[in-house]
């Protein structure tokens, strides 16, 4: 099966109340274990590379890795560039055999954002990709992209359907209250619950029945949207780590998303805290050793069994991947 585009996937996840996974590769190990828990549970999948991904493994590598792994694996697989920053960016993705591209023009003035994801809208339709659009801007760290909190804010409801209408774009980010890397909170924004545990402010789900409201229908995207599963973090701080008041996105409001228009869910952080989970705790017990494959395989590992629960817990697109598939044809 050749890589799709995210059209059916969509269409399906908005149906069935649940979002496609969109998870960051950035090497070969990250690949397998994402693409083999989602063949294990038949789920569709979204790979998508960051700015960061495409300096260190190059975009070409990167492309064939995702293609291997559609030999391996009967699913649904769309290839994504996360927070293209340029028509040039997008433009090379997709001419690079990409299915699907990110423009983020988050940043700049509302006109401008428009002006800008219409050029790259143009060229994507023109080359049979989806485009990805972002309004609002997420808070936080994640490769190229950096905001504090004080430039950050909520995606505003009224501009949504303006916005889509004069772009063209496909899907929509949009930003209510989930933030980029393993540091989304400080601990004095969260109150403790009952097991002493830091709970975050929740989501604003009333700007998102808005936007829905607004443009009913439509694909909506979440960023930022890892939960730092705790299960990593004391692994890595068990073994040498140091990730003192890491604080995500709890997972029962990320479900609750994929049940609305949310259609698509971007994990990031997690795959990497349970990467190096898994190497910091094979080094721990195997000091001796140091051949990549040793060490390696572990984070794998860990990747696999994250990407499952994922799907399980808070995606909800276990079992999707025929219906899907049955759909790629017409779009």
């Amino acid at each position: 099966m050749p890589l799709i585009k995210t059209t059916a996937m969509f269409k399906k996840a908005y149906e069935g109340g649940f979002a496609i996974g969109a998870f960051n590769v950035n090497n070969m190990e990250i690949v397998q274990g994402i693409t083999a828990a989602a063949a294990e549970l038949n789920s569709p999948v979204i790979l998508q590379c960051s700015a960061g991904a495409r300096k260190y493994a190059n975009s070409r590598y990167l492309v064939h890795l995702v293609r291997a792994a559609l030999e391996v694996n009967d699913i649904p697989i769309a290839l994504h560039l996360d927070h293209g920053p340029d028509f040039a960016t997008c433009k090379s993705c997709i001419d690079d055999g990409f299915t699907s591209v990110m423009f983020d023009g988050s940043h700049y003035s509302f006109e401008e954002n428009i002006a800008k994801t219409k050029e790259v809208v143009e060229y994507a339709h023109a080359h049979n990709v989806v485009v990805e659009a972002e309004l609002g801007q997420l808070a936080g760290v994640e490769d190229d992209v950096n905001v504090s909190a004080e430039n950050a804010h909520y995606t505003k409801p009224e501009e949504v359907e303006e916005f889509v209408s004069k772009t063209g774009c496909d899907s929509l980010a949009i930003a209510i209250g989930t933030s980029h890397g393993a540091f989304k909170f400080k601990p004095e924004q969260c109150t403790r619950n009952a097991d002493g545990v830091l709970v975050p402010p929740e989501l604003r789900f009333d700007v998102l029945a808005e936007i829905e409201k607004k443009i009913p229908e439509f694909p909506i995207v979440l960023h930022g949207a890892s939960s730092v599963i705790p299960k990593y973090v004391k692994i890595i701080n068990d073994n040498d780590g140091k990730l003192d008041d890491a604080i995500g996105i709890p997972e029962d409001q990320l479900r609750k998303a994929a049940k609305s228009a949310v259609c698509k869910i971007n994990i990031d952080s997690d795959l990497r805290l349970a990467m190096t989970a898994g190497i910091r705790e094979h080094f721990k017990a195997h000091p001796e050793h140091f051949d990549p494959r040793q060490y390696l395989a572990p984070g794998r590992d860990y990747i696999k069994e994250l990407v499952a629960h994922k799907i399980k817990t808070v995606l909800g697109s276990e079992g999707s991947a025929p219906a899907i598939m049955a759909l790629v044809n017409e779009y």
